[in-house]
This record gives structure tokens, C-alpha cells and sequence, in this order.
């Protein structure tokens, strides 16, 4: 991340422009040879991540769509994956007889 170029990318290259979607695709490919994941790791799939972490973190749905740039916020709703872990634990808070 450049700190010294004035652009209205996140993300620039070595010659100061925005990284294309391939550049971005061929970034991640290559830490995930690196990090021998397993199963498919893309930008659209750290997109997912991002918001699942974000929900499970505590953040509300309306917040997570503005982040992710969502105009509905049913997309969102599609982003985001709640894990068994964290159904249980809603379950077990939530449910008035769940501790009996």
C-alpha cells in the first residue's frame, strides 16, 4: 500500500497504478501455493471471509453491507456464513430453555 501516491486506487503497482483483476488473482495464487491451502482461495472467497469474520465479530448486517458496497442487503446476506459454532452459541444465548 502506497502512502505517497495520490490515487484512488487501494492497491497500485510497481508503476503506480491500480492493480487490475488479474494482478490481484495472480497475488493470491501465489501465496496460496506458498501456504499449501486447501480447497479454492480467491478474491471472491476472501470477499466471503471478510464479511462471515466481520458477523461473527459482532458487526450488524446494515454496517457490513456499507463495507462491502452493497446496494441490497440480501447480497450481503449471501456473503456472509454463520459456523455451527456460532449457531450454537446464538442458540445457547438467546433460547429460553436452552440451559435446562
Amino acid at each position: 500500500i502506497s502512502t505517497k501516491v495520490n490515487s484512488e486506487y487501494l492497491f497500485l503497482n510497481h508503476r503506480g497504478k491500480g492493480i487490475t483483476t488479474r494482478g490481484v488473482r495472480k497475488i493470491i495464487g501465489k501465496y496460496v501455493t506458498a501456504g499449501n491451502f486447501l480447497g479454492k482461495v480467491s478474491p471472491h472467497s476472501i470477499r466471503h471471509s471478510f464479511a462471515t469474520h466481520l458477523l461473527e465479530g459482532g458487526a450488524d448486517l446494515r454496517s457490513i453491507q456499507e463495507l462491502l458496497g452493497h446496494a441490497s442487503l440480501s447480497t450481503t446476506q449471501k456473503y456472509t456464513h454463520l459456523t455451527i459454532d456460532k449457531l450454537v452459541e446464538t442458540y445457547d444465548q438467546a433460547h429460553p430453555r436452552a440451559k435446562e
